[in-house]
């Protein structure tokens, strides 16, 4: 393996990307890419158009999160569907029936879009109702800031864990070196050179600026909302008398509201540290997303650097320096 080299840059682009099956969704200021390594060995790519983000803070942040979940669902349908025939499913009866009633292509809209509702919906069970319900399980005479404290750290732990089972998966792994191309691909675009095989295969596949890093420090940050918030709820009498089921559904009910203002304030946290990585605190502050990084990125073969370098191309702006970070 090559040696990597220092990854200190001159220039940081809000050019990122995600990993899909056998290839990369890339998004720049002005455009988005998917390019995807076909069975035959060549490369499919597909350019899109993006909607302009909004410039108020905060609102910017659950905008993007919004986007990029859909983005990202639809891009991973268009890769898997690039893939051998064998490797896919026979559609359900309910995608036909869907396909029968809207025509293919609002059919597939409609089946990403339920694909996401279902996926949230996992996610908020996994690692918002599931670490609540064990909050409820502590003793009550356990300080109030301890059990949130405690929840949060739950919530990690779990996460952890579904990312150590996915990264053992023969087909995650691809999509993790995928996603480690990506990050070199950036790295190496970031310190002005030419974007070849060999330069990006030089550059760290940790990156400071990674989707995975801002989950890790939306969950942190959600230690500390919802200590302040369940500590708020308790205030209130009325609360406090509720039978102990009624009370906990409302705590659940609170975060489920807060979820969005933690995207926002996560996304605001985080441009500020892309943006000062030399400064202490920025670095604490990223340094747990990019440990996760180990379980979440490979080192890719040159196929998938090609892969990622054409990505980049494809999103560069016309006007030199307008992907600014």
């Amino acid at each position: 393996m090559a040696k990597e080299t220092n990854t200190s840059c001159t220039f940081k682009t809000s050019i990122g990307g995600q990993a899909l099956m056998e290839g990369i969704l890339m998004r720049g200021p002005e455009k988005q890419a998917i390019v995807c390594r076909k069975p035959d060995g060549t490369l499919e790519t597909k350019i899109e158009g993006i909607k302009p983000v909004p410039k108020t803070p905060f609102l910017r942040g659950i905008f993007i999160f919004i986007s990029s979940l859909y983005n990202g669902m639809t891009a991973l349908s268009y890769s898997a569907s690039l893939q051998p025939e064998e490797s896919q499913e026979e559609p359900s009866k309910f995608d036909r029936w869907l396909e029968k009633k809207l025509g293919g292509e609002a059919a597939e809209k409609a089946i990403i879009g339920i694909a996401m509702l279902l996926g949230i919906a996992l996610a908020v069970g996994l690692f918002v109702l599931l670490p609540a319900f064990l909050f409820e399980l502590l003793p009550d005479g356990m300080h109030l800031i301890v059990r949130c404290i405690l929840e949060g750290l739950i919530r990690i732990v779990i996460f952890l864990v579904y990312l150590y089972l996915a990264s053992r998966m023969k087909e995650i792994k691809r999509v993790f070196s995928y996603h480690g191309a990506e990050h070199k691909t950036i790295f190496c675009y970031e310190k002005g050179l030419e974007l070849t095989v060999d330069n990006v295969r030089k550059q760290s596949r940790f990156h400071p600026r990674c989707g995975t890093s801002f989950l890790v420090v939306v969950m942190i940050i959600s230690i500390f909302v919802v200590s302040v918030m369940t500590w708020v709820l308790s205030l209130f009498p009325a609360i406090a008398a509720l039978p102990k089921i009624l009370a906990a559904l409302v705590r659940i009910a609170a975060k489920l509201v807060l979820l969005p203002v933690i995207v926002g304030l996560t996304y605001e946290l985080n441009r500020w540290v892309g943006r000062h990585d030399d400064n202490p605190v920025a670095r604490a502050v990223a340094w747990p997303g990019k440990q996760i990084q180990h379980l979440t990125t490979r080192e890719p073969d040159e196929g998938m650097i090609e892969v990622a370098i054409e990505a980049v191309k494809l999103v560069i702006p016309e006007v030199k320096g307008s992907d600014a970070w």
